[in-house]
């Protein structure tokens, strides 16, 4: 770690933190009830507390626990942006698939701007252009 006032907890972040820190990390918002729904499925997640306190970063590693994991909800505070806690918690998501993945499995992503250059730091490349990722969102009224 950077600084010593952040310290790194192993563990689901709460609710309120996740939809706190994605919003003000830039992330698109998800609703409280998507994040109660969503969150006890981490596989593994990490967070950083500043000063014993609040949390300022965090990030998840979800799937199926043997082919397939994707590392999710990468997201540092940006008042703490800058200091490195963005590589402390990749690491720490990309240790547990070191050491829990089976041989094979595929570790995926999805890298917004130049957080792809902190992400090839682990080993991430570019999929395209044998392939290309895609998505879409459910939009309820």
């Amino acid at each position: 770690m950077t600084h010593q006032d952040y310290e790194l907890h192993i563990g689901t972040p709460s609710v309120e933190d996740y939809r706190r820190l994605r919003e003000i990390a830039g992330l698109s918002p998800k609703s409280q009830q998507a994040a109660e729904k969503g969150l006890p499925n981490t596989l593994y997640a990490a967070t950083i507390r500043h000063q014993a306190g609040a949390t300022v970063a965090m990030g998840r590693v979800v799937g199926d626990n043997g082919c397939f994991y994707q590392i999710v909800d990468i997201a540092v505070d940006p008042s703490h942006q800058g200091k490195g806690l963005g590589k402390v918690i990749v690491s720490s998501l990309i240790d547990f698939v070191n050491a829990e993945a089976p041989d094979g499995a595929y570790v995926s992503l999805i890298a917004d701007g130049p957080a792809r250059y902190l992400y090839a730091k682990f080993g991430f490349e570019p999929v395209m252009p044998e392939s290309i990722g895609m998505a879409f969102r459910v939009q309820r009224s």
